[in-house]
């Protein structure tokens, strides 16, 4: 599972891993991530010797742009991972790009779930070439809002919250496992629906938002069972060992002390405490 602290933590580690270095050339070894083999062409050829300039994030695609005005868009889906690695470690059968290096190493793309993307744009056209990325909500990490704005836009829409909170249109990056934890912490309820909620509601959800992902991301994301997400040395997460409810179903709450519950919404399991998320 990767929501945005997990992307955000790969991004801030390849900027300052990154940032300076030039590319020796660039092997796409599934077209399919590229969107065929035309494009797999182009990328290999366009980036030789260029260096790296910056590492910066939309939404949750990770944008490596290049000191020929050129940048990459990486999506890792569901399970991507984003390596450094030396040149002559064995090569996992799922991977996808590599990126040489004239000094220190690759940098290699991992698709575990066959949902990676990559794709390469002028810098100044990314937004004309991917106008859906100008439709993404808020970025509560790179452009947080005000929790006026967040209540003046959270009470435009008569949704349940946990359908609202990981709607990419309202917020950028919010999961199941995110979402779970953000209204334990706020003490709402999954189905609450986002009209209802009073000022103070609001303000605690805001500040739960805010604290949860900050959290996060200060400790490396998410590394949960069944998941492929590790930083871009190979090491996990530890944020999970932080969780309040995701995936704890049985165990006390840390609130009330009472077990905390499970139910099926949109599919999938939610988490929460039927005590003290009202």
């Amino acid at each position: 599972m990767i929501e945005l602290p997990e992307v955000e933590t790969i991004r801030r580690d390849l900027d300052r891993d990154c940032v300076g270095k030039k590319v020796k050339n660039i092997e796409v070894r599934i077209a399919r991530i590229a969107g065929g083999t035309s494009n797999k062409s182009l990328i290999e050829k366009s980036f030789d010797q260029e260096k790296v300039t910056s590492v910066r994030r939309i939404g949750m695609l990770i944008c490596i742009d290049f000191s020929n005005e050129m940048s990459l868009l990486f999506g890792l889906g569901t399970g991507g991972q984003m390596l450094r690695v030396p040149n002559k470690k064995e090569e996992n059968s799922r991977t996808g790009v590599i990126v040489s290096f004239t000094q220190q190493g690759q940098l290699r793309l991992i698709d575990n779930n066959a949902d990676a993307t990559l794709s390469f744009h002028e810098t100044e056209n990314i937004f004309e070439d991917r106008p859906e990325l100008l439709e993404l909500g808020i970025d509560p990490i790179e452009n947080p809002v005000t929790w006026g704005e967040f209540a003046y836009r959270l009470h435009s829409y008569k949704i349940k919250l946990k359908t609202l909170l990981t709607d990419q249109t309202f917020l950028i990056g919010v999961g199941p496992m995110y979402a779970d934890e953000i209204l334990f912490e706020a003490g709402l309820r999954y189905d609450r629906l986002s009209d209802s909620l009073t000022t103070n509601e609001v303000r605690r959800l805001w500040q739960s938002m805010v604290q949860t992902l900050y959290d996060a991301v200060k400790y490396g994301g998410s590394s949960i069972e069944d998941s492929f997400f590790v930083g871009i040395t190979g090491e996990p997460g530890s944020f999970q060992d932080h969780h309040s409810v995701f995936q704890k179903h049985g165990e006390l709450s840390p609130r009330s002390r009472k077990p905390i519950a499970r139910s099926k919404f949109g599919g999938e399991w939610t988490y929460y405490c039927e005590q003290s998320q009202v």
